[in-house]
């Protein structure tokens, strides 16, 4: 019965995948068809990347896991003090995954001679500040959360906090479909479900993963711009911002391993086979390593 749970999230998250893929092959056949030039501007294309990955698949996958019986959690505040640390461990996940991921990244591209692009380093570069600003920062942590921490939370916490906690990890990181994400959000994904089986409110989730996202998009290009200004001259603002962004980064990590250090990770209450070898999981595991093995090779 258990190992049936697991199989329908599984397959649940592989359709809600598919449909945005199909949404957006439609959607981009039709405006090809009509006004071709459109899909040239690349923040077209992002609002309509986020129109299909997010609203268009929203109503047949919550329909799919409304058959999944919920667990009401109890919702807890957190202090001033709670959020800061809770802040800081988050961003220091960012950070350090990200290091990670872009190590692992450049490994791979040195042993098979090819450059592995980045989507997300892509898309920050190229779209409008604006556009980063609301649809990364705003729109993909609200629904986001509301995929992988609440509507999967709620209905997997019967099993143990810890079963919910690595599944969002896992399914979160992979639904990215891509090796330069993968490290940043399998940790950060933990730590927002971690949040959220503590809190029970999705909003301290939110509003974290829009910090993350805001300080690695929106606050990222402003200084990696204010960095190339200072190679041909720049001035004492730009100077000001990279040395005010690097001392955030000091004093985030060391409240980040301050509250990491404090972690004591525990077994979760059911076998990981349990939790993933079964035919839904099997299946979304799969179409996804197929991704970013796909996004690797490119």
């Amino acid at each position: 019965m258990t190992n049936n749970v697991f199989s329908k999230i599984g397959f649940n998250y592989l359709t809600m995948a598919i449909v945005a893929i199909i949404c957006q092959i439609i959607i981009v056949n039709i405006i090809h068809l009509t006004n071709p030039t459109v899909l040239q501007d690349i923040n077209i294309l992002t609002a309509i990347t986020s129109v299909c990955n997010y609203l268009l698949p929203f109503p047949i996958f919550y329909w799919l896991m409304k058959k999944i019986e919920i667990q009401n959690m109890e919702k807890q505040t957190l202090s001033i003090k709670t959020f800061i640390l809770y802040a800081g461990i988050a961003l220091s996940l960012m950070w350090v995954g990200n290091t990670v991921g872009l190590f692992i990244t450049d490994l791979l591209s040195g042993a098979i001679h090819n450059n592995i692009a980045n989507p997300v380093q892509n898309l920050i570069n190229n779209t409008n500040i604006w556009f980063n600003l609301i649809i990364i920062s705003i729109i993909a942590p609200i629904f986001e959360e509301l995929f992988f921490r609440k509507i999967l939370i709620d209905r997997t916490i019967k099993y143990g906090a810890n079963v919910s906690i690595v599944l969002s990890a896992v399914l979160f990181a992979l639904f990215h479909g891509n090796l330069n994400q993968f490290c940043y959000a399998l940790l950060l994904g933990g730590f927002l479900a971690y949040v959220y089986t503590q809190t029970g409110n999705i909003k301290y989730s939110i509003i974290l993963h829009g910090i993350v996202n805001f300080m690695g998009s929106v606050v990222s290009l402003f200084v990696g711009q204010s960095a190339m200004h200072l190679q041909t001259g720049g001035t004492l603002l730009d100077a000001s911002l990279i040395m005010g962004y690097l001392l955030i980064i000091f004093i985030t990590l060391i409240i980040g391993f301050y509250g990491i250090a404090k972690f004591r990770p525990k077994k979760t209450e059911l076998p990981l086979k349990t939790i993933f070898l079964n035919y839904g999981m099997v299946c979304f595991i799969g179409f996804f390593i197929f991704e970013i093995l796909r996004q690797i090779l490119a």
